[in-house]
């Protein structure tokens, strides 16, 4: 009951951050009859619709190296795997807002299990992310088709098994052409994935998986508002592009991201844009007055300075992107994110400050630094909570 108590407790201090100013009252009387002017002023805002406010989280790469299955199957005692441990110190990002956006990088395919370069996760995974509290995930990445479309059909049928919507890659022509919506307070929120790359590898269909090529970003941009505009034209009243972009280990977002970027956050049918790929964190900007989270980093992996990868590798951030809607207008408001670090040996995913685990407070406090001088604090970008 304790342990239960504090979770509810984290949820809703992520609440009243993710909320922050959009909550506030104001004392309100009654105008008198020598106040005309006061009072058609008060009929004005009495007519004018409802603000309807809600938060969506988005969370980097979900990436499986064989440590983590090792650590997965001890945590289901030898007989199954088990990925729900790692994630069960952030759920309040995940299960505490109204919706949560989850980035399955590798497939879960059928076979047996297998790691980098060629991934196949166990569909144990699902489980977990639907246990952690994820509503939708993008599936579209460099590592979409390592198991061909028998790879896919596999992902497509363990999220769905789960009750967790998906879009990226597809079973059919069919699945492809049909938007993906969540629905949010009576908020229509369409949700686009796509991937710049796929290691090489060609699709096994022109449908199996959304990809441009990152050395025409013109032609990706084009792609992705197309696909939002059907998302607009099937009733969605905002839609997120989360793209699979940019190169890895790099904290700068690439020319091809950029060109990407200007172009989508131009296009009055795309509400926002958060991205992963480069495995480190990028920085979030305001662009064209929409918010662009660049990269998110890793949410889980067993990349760190100890295999010789960058320290920044261990790190990532869970953004938190605070809509209004009223009226036909919704928008992202502002822009608050999680800082995260990988505790090696069990992969738990910890919030990047020290009360989160006294051992490692050094370790945690580094990663916070990291992360915030590369996301950074601008017009309405601010980290969630101090390290």
């Amino acid at each position: 009951m304790i342990a239960l108590a504090a979770l509810l407790a984290a949820a809703g201090a992520v609440w009243a951050i993710a909320a922050g100013d959009d909550q506030h009252g104001a004392e309100v009387r009654e105008p008198s009859s020598t106040e005309p002017a006061r009072a058609a002023t008060a009929k004005s805002k009495t007519d004018r619709p409802k603000a309807i406010h809600f938060t969506v989280s988005a969370s980097g790469d979900l990436l499986m190296h064989q440590p983590l299955l090792d650590r997965a199957l001890a945590n289901g005692g030898g007989s199954h795997y088990d990925f729900t441990p790692f994630f069960t110190a952030i759920r309040p990002y995940v299960a505490g807002v109204e919706e949560g956006l989850c980035h399955v990088e590798t497939p879960m395919g059928p076979g047996r299990p297998s790691t980098y370069p060629i991934f196949n996760t166990p569909t144990e995974l699902a489980a977990a992310i639907h246990r952690s509290g994820w509503d939708a995930c993008s599936t579209a990445s460099n590592h979409s088709v390592d198991q061909g479309q028998a790879g896919i059909d596999g992902t497509v049928k363990a999220l769905h098994r789960h009750h967790v919507r998906h879009t990226g890659s597809f079973r059919s022509r069919a699945a492809s052409r049909r938007p993906t919506i969540l629905r949010v307070h009576g908020v229509k929120v369409g949700f686009v994935a796509y991937t710049d790359a796929l290691n090489g590898l060609r699709p096994p269909h022109p449908w199996s998986v959304n990809l441009y090529s990152a050395a025409d970003p013109k032609a990706g941009a084009k792609a992705i508002i197309h696909d939002a505009r059907r998302a607009r034209e099937a009733g969605a009243d905002a839609v997120i592009a989360q793209i699979h972009w940019g190169d890895e280990n790099s904290q700068h977002p690439n020319a091809s991201q950029l060109a990407v970027a200007r172009k989508l956050t131009g296009a009055k049918v795309i509400s926002a844009v958060v991205g992963q790929g480069p495995h480190v964190v990028q920085p979030i900007e305001r662009m064209n007055g929409k918010f662009v989270v660049f990269s998110e980093g890793n949410l889980v992996s067993n990349q760190s300075a100890d295999v010789g990868l960058p320290a920044a590798t261990q790190d990532g951030l869970i953004a938190l992107l605070r809509f209004r809607a009223r009226g036909e207008r919704v928008e992202a408001r502002r822009v608050r994110y999680a800082p995260i670090w990988v505790r090696r040996g069990d992969y738990k995913v910890l919030p990047a400050r020290a009360s989160a685990d006294r051992s490692n407070a050094a370790a945690l406090r580094a990663s916070y630094r990291r992360t915030v001088a590369v996301a950074g604090r601008g017009d309405g970008i601010k980290p969630a909570f101090d390290g």
